[in-house]
């Protein structure tokens, strides 16, 4: 697919973006129903622009045509150095997702170069994201661009 045009997300796209918020909000409800609730709006109007007026957060969406295939959602974030870590600049990944429809056509690969280059622009240390470890294929995804595993999270869930 040639024709994937990567841009800003604008207001106007919200109604474009929700089914894309669902379906990664249904992944994580379906795999951790414990830890996640049912929700036909996972992300609300007023946060996503709340989001979009963020000059610490960037969100932009592969567009194919008139039609929204993917959306990357992403934040700044600063660590100040103390006496045991070094100051930091990291840009994290807090969503990723393609529609059902278009996936397997490189549009993940090129809204993730394209947050790569955001980051060598804005001279981050690292590029970071969560990832379940269900999530097999975004496992796979994110070591097939070249991405490691920096740490687990682990859990002992008591009755």
């Amino acid at each position: 697919m040639n024709n994937i045009s990567i841009r800003n997300a604008e207001q106007n796209d919200y109604e474009s973006l929700l089914p894309l918020f669902k379906q990664v909000h249904e992944f994580h409800v379906f795999e951790r129903p414990d830890l996640y609730k049912e929700n036909s709006t996972p992300v609300e109007k007023d946060f996503f622009e709340s989001q979009l007026i963020d000059d610490k957060q960037h969100i932009f969406v592969a567009a194919i045509g008139n039609d929204i295939a993917g959306v990357i959602v992403t934040k700044e974030e600063e660590t100040t150095e103390n006496s045991f870590i070094k100051a930091r600049k990291v840009l994290l990944i807090n969503s990723l997702c393609v529609d059902e429809t278009y996936r397997k056509n490189g549009i993940g690969k090129k809204l993730i170069k394209y947050v790569f280059d955001l980051g060598t622009r804005l001279r981050v240390d690292s590029i970071e994201l969560g990832v379940s470890e269900k999530n097999t294929s975004a496992i796979e995804f994110y070591r097939s661009i070249g991405m490691k595993t920096k740490n687990r999270k682990m859990e002992i869930i008591l009755d």
